[in-house]
């Protein structure tokens, strides 16, 4: 009898100052998530990762990579355009966080609405979403997302290794403490 081959999932794409990163740029411990804003997995983890990121300030820094599944969540990859063109503007972390609170009005009128409400200039940013101004950088991240072994959102990367735990608090928080220095 043979034993399978197991291959474990590492981050093939090493973080670098593109990154859209939220912590302190020298935090010990680094998790690397690849999201799709319209995944109700991810909302689900997005307010774990912020009290994950409250509770343990000075030790971890979260770094947010695109990975929009369009054959579930048709638009997905217009939020991520539209994050990317609020990134544009350092305002990324703020319309990150209303794309995941407002997961149901993510159609092209409710983005524009939401950014509108961001105090960002719709219109501009409409016409830069059309031409995918930011497609070269939302499939940057898929295909690193590939790369690393990525099936599904939410996955997170806690250092170069893949968590293949849960994303509720109290497992975040364990994995962290179990790689903290």
């Amino acid at each position: 009898m043979s034993t399978p081959l197991q291959v474990t999932a590492r981050l093939r794409v090493p973080v670098t100052e593109t990154d859209h990163v939220r912590g302190p740029l020298d935090a010990p411990v680094t998790i690397v998530q690849y999201g799709d804003f319209q995944c109700p997995f991810c909302g689900a983890a997005h307010p774990n990762l912020a009290e994950l990121l409250r509770q343990r300030r000075d030790t971890v820094r979260l770094v947010y990579r695109h990975f929009p599944i369009t054959n579930l969540h048709p638009y997905a990859e217009r939020a991520a355009e539209v994050a990317e063109a609020a990134g544009r503007r350092d305002r990324f972390w703020e319309m990150h966080d209303w794309l995941y609170e407002h997961q149901d009005q993510l159609d092209p009128v409710h983005l524009s609405l939401g950014v509108a409400q961001l105090g960002l200039p719709p219109d501009e940013i409409d016409a830069e979403v059309d031409r995918h101004a930011y497609g070269d950088r939302v499939r940057h991240d898929f295909t690193g997302g590939i790369r690393s072994g990525v099936n599904g959102t939410p996955t997170l990367f806690i250092g170069d290794h893949r968590h293949e735990g849960g994303v509720d608090l109290p497992d975040l928080l364990a994995a962290v403490d179990a790689t903290t220095p």
